[in-house]
């Protein structure tokens, strides 16, 4: 078969094969199995579900998935290979819930961990040759920012395992493995998932023995996803590829849209992708927007079909963000719709 396009493989990838097998591969809701086989009890060998669903994000980034119980999870199998004392450089500006575990590590002796800027290109090249770690966000969570992963990847003298969150951007929009990664990481409860009713990650490795590493981890600290949860993030990503089109589009209309209105002071957009970063005059003035909004709902997360705003600077650990910085995940609801609850609430302030 031809190679496919990332959005015919986001349909095809992870099916059951062959007369009489299912189109979809079932919810294996098992702990346990018969003795006489490899698979023996779910949390060290898997199921069947949990393997459909790697295998369709592992051909989509180009590499060895594992599927975890939550995104944060990711991380903490990633840390868990490190050795001890090792060098970690994050984005001063990234998803709060990474900097805050990589925070706890570092205070307790684990990890000794450094945060730059994500503008900071010298300073993320000399992390690739000095760090043991290097974690990217390319946008970063929630500030829109973008950082040259290639140019961290290929840094002259680099050494340093480099590991991206892709949750932004998802397989369909980059895939860091090509442009040098180590490995990938995804929150699966945003955009892969897409109707906020599940809590899943997934790694990708670029090399196999890695990617046991972090399968171990997995089983040692039982950090193994619900038959469930991993069911429902594949049928999510079945339909990833229309989603992302329809919300990016949208997104890039309102972005335009909320650049030209009077009372917004600035407008993050990378120029793809479903996140806007919305920025007003202050922390009085996006509170009074979050609250006059209808259609809009106020609450945590991204990447669902219903769209979302959350002042991320009410949140611990993203303090330090802009006050009037609103961040914006953008659905699948009619654009025009969207824009007219938008308008009402930033003129309802003004």
């Amino acid at each position: 078969m031809d190679e496919l396009s990332p959005r015919t493989l986001a349909i095809v990838a992870g099916r059951p094969h062959g007369p009489g097998e299912p189109l979809n591969t079932p919810l294996v809701a098992a702990s346990t199995y018969g003795a006489g086989t490899e698979r023996v009890y779910a949390r060290q060998n898997g199921t069947p579900t949990w393997e459909a669903f790697e295998e369709a994000i592992g051909a989509l980034e180009g590499g060895h998935a594992t599927a975890f119980a939550s995104g944060i999870a990711t991380l903490a199998a990633i840390v868990d290979v490190l050795p001890l004392g090792a060098k970690v450089a994050v984005p001063t500006f990234s998803y709060a819930g990474s900097r805050g575990l990589l925070a706890h590590e570092h205070e307790r002796g684990r990890l000794v961990v450094s945060e730059i800027p994500p503008g900071n290109t010298d300073g993320w090249l000399a992390a690739a040759r000095e760090a043991d770690l290097v974690w990217l966000e390319s946008p970063t969570n929630p500030t829109l920012d973008l950082i040259d992963i290639g140019a961290v990847t290929g840094a002259p003298g680099r050494t340093a395992r480099v590991v991206v969150d892709n949750t932004f951007a998802t397989p369909l929009g980059r895939q860091p493995l090509k442009l040098g990664a180590d490995v990938v990481v995804h929150s699966a409860t945003k955009l892969i998932g897409g109707h906020s009713d599940l809590l899943l990650g997934v790694t990708v490795a670029a090399d196999e023995e890695l990617a046991k590493q972090l399968r171990d981890s997995r089983s040692r600290n039982g950090a193994t996803p619900g038959a469930l949860e991993a069911w429902l993030a594949l049928r999510g990503l079945r339909t990833l590829p229309v989603r992302l089109a329809e919300q990016t589009a949208t997104a890039a209309k309102l972005a335009d849209l909320l650049a030209a209105h009077p009372a917004v002071t600035r407008v993050r957009y990378p120029g793809e992708g479903i996140m806007i970063g919305l920025e007003l005059p202050d922390a009085e003035t996006a509170d009074k927007v979050c609250a006059s909004l209808a259609l809009i709902r106020h609450a945590t997360s991204l990447g669902g079909v219903e769209s979302l705003v959350e002042r991320r600077a009410t949140m611990e650990g993203d303090r330090h963000v802009p006050p009037g910085l609103i961040r914006f995940s953008v659905g699948l609801e009619d654009p025009d719709d969207l824009w007219r609850d938008l308008e009402r609430a930033l003129s309802a302030d003004a």
